[in-house]
């Protein structure tokens, strides 16, 4: 088993860039948000079960999940939430697992957005928060998504704050800057994760 470092951070904060760096390095990455879409693809067994549950309409012309559809009735009827997360989430932690044992690279890098939100921090062996200010946030989410300010700051305040993010970290990227800048500190912290790796295979 690989040495597990995840990466999270809020919205805007830049993970995806980070993430990029990191592969760039030649280190695996595992991607909640992408595994979150591959659980419910066109065929499967959870789609079948969103199905059954909610009609025909939570799936567009093409056979996929209609996400935009899914989170009006979560907003709207929170209680679904929990069923959704009852059926989702061992599916998605089983094929984390998967792809972290079957990761050839001396350690992983598992990007996780609600790292906190769902205390998964104690199933890495390291956490990486990529930091940023809440005006940062707001302003590249705004920028991103083509949102008003209403909506950039709903999205914030039902993430976990800024600071109990930081309580959890490890590590800490300040990407608050221009995309390049937080390179270097990328660097660093490869070499470190693969002596802690190292250290660990020991």
């Amino acid at each position: 088993m690989p040495y597990i470092v995840a990466l999270t951070g809020g919205i805007g904060s830049g993970k995806s860039t980070i993430a990029q760096a990191f592969a760039a390095s030649g280190v695996e990455i595992i991607d909640a948000d992408l595994i979150a879409r591959e659980v419910v693809e066109p065929g499967t067994p959870a789609l079948q079960a969103i199905q059954a549950r909610y009609g025909t309409s939570i799936v567009t012309d093409e056979g996929k999940l209609d996400r935009s559809r899914l989170r009006d009735i979560i907003f709207q009827q929170p209680e679904e939430k929990s069923w959704l997360n009852a059926l989702l989430h061992p599916l998605i932690n089983a094929r984390t697992r998967q792809l972290i044992a079957e990761a050839t690279t001396p350690y992983v890098l598992w990007v996780v957005p609600l790292l906190v939100e769902n205390q998964l921090q104690h199933q890495a062996d390291r956490v990486l928060v990529v930091d940023v200010d809440e005006a940062t946030q707001l302003a590249r989410t705004r920028q991103r998504d083509h949102l008003s300010v209403a909506q950039a700051k709903r999205i914030l305040a039902a993430q976990a704050t800024r600071q109990q993010r930081l309580a959890c970290a490890d590590d800490i990227i300040d990407n608050s800057g221009e995309p390049d800048d937080a390179l270097p500190q990328v660097a660093e912290l490869h070499q470190r994760y693969l002596r802690l790796a190292a250290t660990k295979q020991d």
